[in-house]
């Protein structure tokens, strides 16, 4: 028999919690900003014309997209195999009650992140036109809306990016990795869990190997039975960074 626990907080804490909530979202708050407001007058794919004679010199700093050691045809028109990337971004995940789990687990995270592109461009003809990705992450935050409970873990991760032509590159994403976690009953039952992630999201590339990315997440903690209780922990939500292409 189930003896259901006290799960009811007194009116100074509730208050707590919620400036705590809303301090970490003044915090994402501030990060979007930073992102918002880069140099956005230097758009990718824009580069200064001479109109008065090819025979003058092109300035040193100027290169020809075309010859990018990122891309093959220009922005947005597929990386080059090998191409690698290194990301930093930070996010929010809203618990959500499925796949039996009994508790919402709200979770404030960060993350570094390093890829390669492991293929030439696929489907040159085709809507789904793009690169596959291969890449590791290094995921860890804090629980914030009942007892703070830290996590981290490592995820590899394949991601397709479809080639558009255009600055926007938008990308669908799947993680299966592991997690070391103080989040315990009623939902999870060990330091040790499985993370699975799924993610959908596009690079705005605001240079021709600098991007801004936006992300919408889900993750999932369990143990896969090795500790009981599991009934997991689902989490979506919005994640904001930057990637560097090189």
């Amino acid at each position: 028999m189930n003896i259901p626990t006290n799960r009811h907080c007194t009116s100074g804490r509730t208050q707590k919690e919620s400036w705590t909530i809303r301090s970490r979202f003044y915090f994402l708050f501030v990060i979007a900003c930073v992102f918002w407001f880069m140099p956005f007058s230097v758009q990718a794919g824009e580069l200064p014309t001479i109109s008065i004679g090819d025979s003058l010199p092109m300035p040193e700093n100027v290169s020809n997209l075309n010859e990018s050691s990122v891309w093959i045809m220009g922005v947005g028109k597929g990386f080059r195999s090998g191409t690698h990337n290194v990301g930093v971004s930070a996010g929010v995940t809203y618990g959500v009650l499925i796949f039996g789990g009994e508790e919402r687990h709200h979770l404030s995270l960060l993350s570094a992140s390093y890829g390669q592109m492991i293929s030439g461009v696929k489907g040159a003809d085709s809507w789904y036109r793009g690169n596959w990705e291969l890449r590791g992450e290094i995921l860890g935050g804090m629980q914030f809306n009942s007892e703070t409970s830290w996590l981290l873990g490592i995820t590899p991760h394949v991601r397709y990016h479809f080639s558009t032509g255009a600055p926007w590159v938008p990308y669908a994403d799947f993680g299966l990795g592991i997690t070391a976690t103080e989040i315990r009953e009623p939902d999870l039952g060990g330091s040790f869990q499985f993370n699975l992630q799924a993610i959908i999201g596009v690079n705005y590339f605001v240079r021709d190997n600098l991007a801004v990315n936006f992300e919408g997440r889900y993750i999932h903690l369990s143990s896969a039975g090795f500790f009981e209780p599991n009934n997991g922990v689902n989490s979506i939500g919005i994640f904001l960074g930057v990637n560097t292409f090189f």
